[in-house]
């Protein structure tokens, strides 16, 4: 295979494929049958400061956009918010190469995925520990670090591989992934340097609704099984049941299977929110909410009136819900871990975070 060459099949493949190529500022750097370019996003910084967010937590994205496709997800949000950015300060020099498709340009978000290319050399430069005390690093906050861009670029891997050259860190990691299992040695390594947890993000244990909800991503049942995997293998981890979608996932019975499959899994602790509908967010849920959930459509229109979080009213109906199923299952409720509690945490409307 040629330098810049790509096979590339119908399916998201759990092998990488890929052999690199040069990179430049904003160059394409490969693309998928499917529709999908990654392209490359210069930075400065590999992490994103409480201060800058307004968060209680640091974090830190390799990946901004994701080829899951998840119709709810937030971080549609912080891809516009890259790229506009990115055209007001001069650094997008290539012409077109992420032009907004669809309205709003949540489809974008799913075929144009911009890489990191640098953001473990970056670290590694930049990393202060010590201006971390205190404060819990999350990996994965915007979007999945495991995505499939993961199986060609690998840096998601070459960051956990900087935090091994430190300790005392608080870190946390969020995926849908099982390709997670891949580094569980990096994990292993890292759970004697640092205090290291793993969430496993789950909606649904319906398989059927889960690939409605979420085009491409992994099966529920086999992320359950890397939870198991990484559990078996010493790593604190647990699930991440997010977001509780009103009308859809809210419900007793499945939020009672899911902590019982969790349970089984050897989770550690379970943590949930309900879903939060920014403007972009909006463009791509609610046209799929009315074509597949007509009947809720108008519901979610007044539970939603007043903004990106769902009504005060449902929200604590449904968290009241969520901690009375979390103590029947034997889970951690109001005692969570305090490096836990970030992965819990509703994400704000500033886009620091996400970056």
């Amino acid at each position: 295979m040629r330098v810049g060459e790509v096979r590339v099949t119908s399916q998201l493949s759990l092998i990488p494929e890929w052999v690199p190529v040069d990179t430049a500022l904003w160059t394409t750097l490969t693309e998928r049958e499917r529709g999908a370019t990654f392209v490359a996003l210069p930075i400065r910084s590999a992490l994103n400061s409480p201060a800058a967010t307004g968060m209680g937590f640091w974090s830190l994205n390799p990946y901004i956009g994701c080829e899951f496709g998840c119709t709810y997800c937030y971080a549609r949000r912080a891809h516009r918010y890259v790229v506009e950015r990115a055209r007001r300060t001069g650094r997008l020099d290539a012409r077109g190469v992420l032009e907004f498709r669809g309205p709003e340009g949540w489809e974008a978000f799913e075929r144009k995925i911009l890489i990191k290319h640098e953001i473990a050399d970056v670290l590694a430069r930049t990393l202060a520990p010590a201006k971390m005390a205190g404060h819990t690093l999350v990996i994965g906050t915007a979007t999945d670090p495991y995505q499939p861009a993961e199986q060609r670029f690998g840096l998601t891997r070459r960051v956990l591989e900087v935090f091994l050259r430190h300790r005392g860190l608080s870190i946390g990691l969020i995926t849908k992934s099982p390709l997670v299992t891949r580094d569980l040695p990096v994990f292993q390594q890292l759970s004697t340097r640092h205090d290291v947890s793993v969430s496993l993000s789950i909606a649904t244990l319906d398989a059927r609704l889960a690939r409605r909800l979420e085009l491409r991503s992994p099966a529920p049942r086999a992320r359950l099984r890397a939870l198991r995997a990484l559990v078996d293998g010493g790593i604190h981890a647990g699930v991440f049941i997010a977001p509780i979608l009103p009308g859809i996932t809210d419900r007793w019975a499945g939020l009672a299977a899911l902590m019982t499959a969790a349970k089984e899994a050897g989770a550690r602790y379970v943590v949930g929110s309900a879903l939060r509908l920014n403007p972009e967010t909006r463009h791509r849920f609610l046209p799929f909410l009315v074509r597949e959930f007509p009947e809720l459509a108008d519901r979610y229109r007044r539970c939603y009136d007043a903004g990106t979080s769902p009504r005060r009213s449902y929200a604590d109906a449904v968290m009241r819900r969520f901690r009375i199923l979390q103590q029947i299952h034997g889970f951690p409720v109001a005692d969570q871990r305090q490096r836990q509690r970030p992965m819990a945490a509703a994400p704000r409307e500033r886009q620091e975070m996400l970056l």
